[in-house]
């Protein structure tokens, strides 16, 4: 097959507004909003607002002037936003920017999408997942009860704290990390420590997800809630603690900080497009997808800025650099019935983000399969429960095992380049049906489509510029090891689902 195909739009657009699919349209704009805060309120505002703030060693921070970065992310993913907006409203199928990309870019640019998106959901996840797990082990600490050492931290993850420790001349830390290792058991030589509460979680959000859309968009719809009156307790009580003196200087590192900072924290904002790969899944998509899509991205940026100005109020934001910054701000302040209550809203914020992109991943795995791109047997959908089954369970068997051993900070970069590089292809694909097909019908249309869709890919460039070189470095080994995939199986595979021409 020529690697610039392209599927035949009518052909989809006829099979997206029928049932052909298997799947159960029972999602409206209320479930999908809630469904965007719950992917895009979480791991970001609970473990990596502290980082992009303080910086590291290869990175400024941004400071207090993080609220600037969340803003600018805030602009860049409602560029974004826009176009997916138009896309989903007008082409209703599962598989998100990786359909959008058949359709407009091709089988090769279809295929480079699909395989970074799962850098962003499969491999994000990974990083939620183990970011769970320490708000949770903290939590039951608070109630007396601790896991043995080695079964509470992956392998490499460990080996990497050791190194930090190291690298810092922090003798107790070294020590603490190696006794852990000592306890383990040994596999081949190696301590055998595995983060048993991030496989655990994974393994239940499997099954929820196999068990219906309804059902999952119903617990998503609860863990929502909770997640949105624990913020407002933040934000309530740790306005009370703001010392205006910790906002000088606002912005340390000038804009370096702020851009820098901001490729960092995109992990907090990279689950709107979520909701769109719910399309095949929602009642009246050509109206509820734009509503749900920008309907929650409005909402995240405005709560993101008002926790990150009262967190970097409540202390020096120097001292924000933890994995639980929330909770490491009321412990300063002293108040552990609150810090308590952040660190159970956190798991719950969590499990909430766990479970969006689960949902997200085996649609994607599901489209990829429709048009033998991926194994056939993917785009199974369970006889009873009218979901993904095959690629829920694979999926959730791959990222519980990469979570038993991987840490948290590899996945979110590798997330983060995958996840932008995804943003700018749907934003080229709008301009690409403006000039192919304007006589399709758009239900929504994005406003000043010729200076919005080019300013969103520059933006998306943009922000993948403030990564580090290592980010880099890695998604390019990525994405070489998705082309050898390619040309080796998928470009001999048969001809996609709906036609192509």
């Amino acid at each position: 097959m020529s690697l610039f195909e392209v599927k035949d739009i009518d052909a989809m657009r006829a099979d997206a507004a029928g049932e052909g699919s298997g799947l159960r349209r029972v999602l409206g704009t209320k479930q999908l909003v809630f469904l965007g805060i719950g992917a895009v309120i979480g791991a970001g505002i609970f473990s990596t607002l502290g980082d992009a703030a303080a910086g590291s060693a290869d990175r400024a921070g941004a400071g207090p002037a993080v609220v600037l970065s969340f803003l600018l992310l805030g602009g860049v993913c409602a560029l974004a936003g826009l176009c997916y907006a138009e896309m989903a409203a007008m082409l209703p199928a599962a598989g998100s920017a990786y359909t959008y990309s058949y359709l407009t870019l091709g089988r090769l640019a279809a295929w480079i999408v699909g395989w970074n998106l799962i850098l962003e959901y499969a491999i994000g996840n990974v990083g939620v997942a183990i970011s769970w797990s320490s708000y949770l082990q903290g939590v039951l600490g608070a109630f007396g009860v601790t896991l043995p050492g080695w079964l509470g931290v992956g392998w490499y993850d460990l080996q990497e704290q050791i190194a930090t420790a190291v690298a810092l001349g922090d003798a107790a830390e070294r020590a603490r990390l190696e006794a852990i290792a000592a306890d383990a058991p040994g596999l081949f030589g190696q301590p055998l420590c595995i983060n048993l509460p991030a496989v655990a979680i994974t393994a239940v959000i499997t099954m929820l997800l196999v068990r219906g859309i309804r059902e999952s968009a119903r617990a998503n719809d609860v863990m929502v809630l909770i997640k949105l009156v624990v913020l407002v307790l933040f934000l309530g009580v740790g306005a009370f603690y703001v010392d205006p003196g910790n906002w000088r200087p606002f912005a340390p590192n000038g804009w370096t900080g702020i851009h820098q900072g901001a490729a960092i924290v995109f992990f907090a904002f990279i689950g709107f497009d979520a909701i769109s790969t719910a399309a095949e899944e929602t009642r009246d998509p050509q109206r509820t997808m734009p509503r749900g899509i920008l309907g929650a991205l409005a909402i995240c940026t405005l709560i993101y800025m008002a926790v990150g100005a009262v967190a970097t109020g409540m202390l020096p934001y120097a001292q924000l650099k933890a994995s639980n910054p929330l909770v490491t701000a009321f412990e300063q302040a002293h108040l552990p019935a609150v810090e308590l209550i952040v660190g159970l809203g956190a798991v719950v914020s969590m499990t909430a983000v766990l479970l969006v992109f689960q949902l997200g991943q085996p649609r994607i795995l599901m489209a990829m399969a429709r048009d033998g791109l991926m194994p056939r047997r993917f785009g199974a959908v369970h006889g009873t429960y009218r979901t993904p089954h095959v690629a829920t369970v694979l999926t959730g068997v791959f990222v519980g095992l990469a979570t038993a051993v991987m840490d948290d900070g590899l996945a979110y970069e590798l997330c983060n380049i995958g996840t932008l590089l995804a943003f700018a292809s749907v934003s080229l694909g709008v301009l690409v049906l403006r000039v192919k097909r304007p006589d399709l019908p758009r239900p929504f249309r994005v406003p000043a489509v010729w200076v919005v869709a080019p300013l969103a890919i520059a933006a998306c460039v943009y922000t993948m510029a403030g990564l580090p070189a290592t980010s880099w470095t890695r998604f390019v080994v990525w994405l070489g090891i998705g082309l050898v995939l390619f040309f080796a199986f998928a470009r001999r595979s048969g001809p996609a689902a709906g036609g192509v021409r």
